[in-house]
């Protein structure tokens, strides 16, 4: 890796792999290509390691022409492709975008990898895309069901998880077809810093500290696995470093809660925290909701393959990330303010959660 393009780097997960890189490749530039939709901030880029080597852009990877230039002003010879619309609520909402960002969008970086690449002014070095995916693709599990590996099939139950399906199938096809020399990574759900206030987590914590209802969908016994933001990161660079062209790797945590576990193990470390708070115990804000449509039950990941073949497996318990992640957003609250006040995070949180508050 010498000059890399990031989609999506001021996104969380992004956002989180930007520092990473820029942490552990020393020589690598970084050209992060971000359209600063509501979940993407400038406030996730502030103070990288060394900002001399990172460039930001705004646009949108649907932008053929953006893209193409990119490409070759920068001369990247590895794309790591993290741009997507990725809350399940809002795909229920409006599908529309994510076909247009998850499958429009990842057919652009297909296709404009390939015509670089394969053109005379390519890059000489080894080249890459690999393409980030989610667990949500292989569809929902059963009590007693084994986790999903790389070879269970595809059944997307929402329409988030239908456009990132869609999205691995053109990935795939373009590998196999084409030769274009690709890995794609499906991984659970991750949590850490700079996730924005959507997702379970962050969402809890935000409420927590305001006094405010802790929604949780109908019983809340939703099984999830719990992956680290940091250890995806570092399971991205392995398969960058060493995987195999044309092969999928699965990424979890090796931590399976339900989503009450999650939200009572924070109110727990809230309550260790602030103590003397007017809300706590917070575990008394606890308010469960009906149940958002077509809610898969349990998603686990087999992450032997990754293990045995590079070498990877997650760092932090459950435990130890769930402190962190609390650490964090403790001591980031001018992130977390800034996050608040912008004008789309209060309109989003308007639309989507007044009267129907749960998250998944």
């Amino acid at each position: 890796m010498n000059n890399v393009l990031i989609t999506g780097g001021a996104g969380f997960i992004g956002s989180n792999f930007v520092r990473y890189l820029l942490r552990v490749e020393p020589d690598v530039c970084i050209v992060n290509l971000d359209a600063l939709t509501y979940a993407g901030s400038l406030e996730n880029l502030r103070a990288l390691p060394d900002p001399s080597r990172h460039i930001f852009v705004h646009g949108d990877i649907r932008e053929r022409a953006l893209v193409d230039r990119l490409l070759r002003a920068h001369r990247v010879d590895t794309i790591v492709h993290f741009a997507a619309e990725s809350h399940v609520d809002r795909s229920i909402l409006g599908p529309g975008a994510f076909v247009q960002t998850n499958v429009v969008g990842t057919f652009t970086l297909l296709e404009a990898a390939r015509d670089y690449w394969e053109s005379a002014d390519a890059p000489p070095v080894t080249k890459r895309f690999h393409h980030i995916s989610t667990d949500e693709v292989y569809g929902s599990l059963r009590p007693a069901d084994p986790p999903f590996s790389e070879r269970t099939p595809y059944a997307p139950n929402s329409p988030y998880a239908a456009s990132k399906a869609a999205s691995d199938h053109l990935a795939r096809a373009y590998a196999h077809t084409y030769g274009l020399p690709l890995t794609i990574t499906n991984c659970s759900n991750n949590y850490g810093p700079y996730q924005f206030p959507e997702k379970l987590i962050p969402l809890m914590l935000l409420n927590a500290l305001e006094g405010k209802p802790l929604p949780v969908y109908g019983d809340g016994l939703q099984v999830r696995d719990w992956l680290y933001v940091e250890d995806h990161c570092e399971a991205i660079w392995r398969v960058l470093r060493a995987g195999t062209p044309g092969e999928t790797y699965n990424i979890g945590g090796d931590n399976q809660a339900t989503n009450l576990e999650i939200v009572q193990t924070l109110c727990e470390i809230l309550n260790a925290c602030h103590p003397d708070s007017p809300h706590a115990p917070f575990a008394q804000l606890i308010t469960h909701v009906p149940d958002r449509p077509g809610h898969d039950r349990r998603y686990a990941m087999d992450i032997r393959k990754i293990q045995t073949q590079l070498g990877w497996s997650p760092r932090h318990s459950l435990a130890k990330g769930l402190r962190k992640t609390v650490d964090w957003y403790l001591r980031n609250g001018a992130w977390l303010e800034a996050i608040r006040q912008r004008g789309d995070f209060r309109s989003w949180m308007a639309v989507n959660y007044v009267g129907r508050e749960g998250v998944s």
